[in-house]
């Protein structure tokens, strides 16, 4: 049984690279009765073509769908779209929320970066402790330092359509050549170049995984109380506060908003935004419930398919209507 990692995944094809070579893969049955979640980075055991087993992953974050990737890289336009701040903490909260750790890069630096555009940038994220980057793909400034903070590692590139994801990736590798697109002038935003979550390898020890644009990353899995968690200068004074349930929005005795003025107003802004998500998504499971049955279960030390209570009951309501038939042919005779 051989070991690879699946590096791309097209329809229903799992393209798994193992010593320099790449094997074209299906799934067992018995893993899509099981419904497990795979993804681009999976370390997987294949053989003859077909997947079968998942490996336990090391690190997991649900959009973009990729595992075992050492951190998490927000690429940002420094214009052309504008710099989103609001956007860029979303990202950031999102890998905080997984647990991996996030490099910040700020490419477009050709368009122009203004002096105090970028001593706000160092205030508000150097502060609080990233590794900050800012890059010109076209010009290939930033490049060298941008490759160092790679090395060795696994990084997920992630950030919006258009900020140049693709063609950093063409700067630090020239011979990758992905396919790049230009901003909608009408728009001011980019075309999603990339489609599909994929591993490229910059040389023997450094990976990073292309992911597609995306914006619409909101914070309705969590509870609105949880939210403090993922804003590293809201925490250190959230346990402070008078009740333990606080939510900083308005509330008495809230230490947070004593300290209000050493929080930059985008990130409290944004912490209060996904606040008002998490309390909608409080809402739906309290009047709609979020109950949903286990697909699987451990039986003598295996993972097996479970099946569901609806199916198991017609497969009964199937064996009465037999053994009814069975007595009534019985009683004609």
């Amino acid at each position: 049984m051989a070991q690879g990692q699946i590096y791309k995944i097209h329809s229903d094809f799992y393209y798994v690279q193992k010593d320099n070579q790449t094997f074209e893969c299906k799934i067992r049955e018995v893993l899509k009765k099981q419904q497990i979640k795979i993804v681009v980075g999976d370390f997987v055991e294949f053989d003859n073509g077909a997947i079968t087993k998942i490996l336990p992953k090391k690190s997991y974050i649900l959009r973009p769908a990729v595992a075992n990737v050492d951190q998490v890289v927000v690429v940002s336009a420094l214009k052309h779209p504008d710099l989103d701040f609001h956007q860029l903490n979303r990202y950031i909260s999102l890998a905080k929320y997984y647990k991996i750790p996030v490099v910040l890069c700020f490419n477009k630096e050709d368009l122009g970066l203004e002096q105090e555009a970028q001593d706000k940038i160092i205030s508000i994220y150097g502060t609080l402790g990233y590794e900050i980057v800012f890059t010109s793909a076209i010009e290939k400034k930033g490049i060298k330092a941008f490759k160092k903070l790679l090395s060795g590692k696994i990084s997920a590139l992630c950030g919006n359509s258009g900020v140049g994801k693709s063609s950093l990736i063409n700067a630090l590798n020239p011979n990758v050549n992905l396919r790049t697109k230009e901003i909608s002038e009408k728009l001011n935003r980019g075309t999603h170049t990339t489609r599909h979550c994929e591993i490229i390898k910059l040389d023997e020890e450094t990976a990073i995984v292309d992911t597609p644009g995306f914006s619409n990353v909101k914070f309705d899995f969590l509870m609105p109380q949880d939210v403090d968690q993922l804003f590293d200068e809201l925490a250190k004074y959230s346990g402070l506060c008078k009740y333990g349930d606080c939510l900083h929005i308005n509330e008495d005795g809230c230490e947070v908003l004593k300290h209000l003025e050493e929080i930059d107003e985008t990130r409290y802004e944004s912490y209060a935004e996904f606040v008002s998500e998490a309390i909608e998504y409080k809402e739906h499971i309290k009047y709609n419930g979020k109950k949903r049955e286990t697909s699987q279960k451990f039986k003598n030390n295996k993972i097996q398919a479970k099946i569901s209570d609806k199916k198991r009951q017609a497969s009964r309501n199937t064996r009465k209507q037999l053994i009814y038939k069975e007595i009534d042919n019985n009683e004609n005779e």
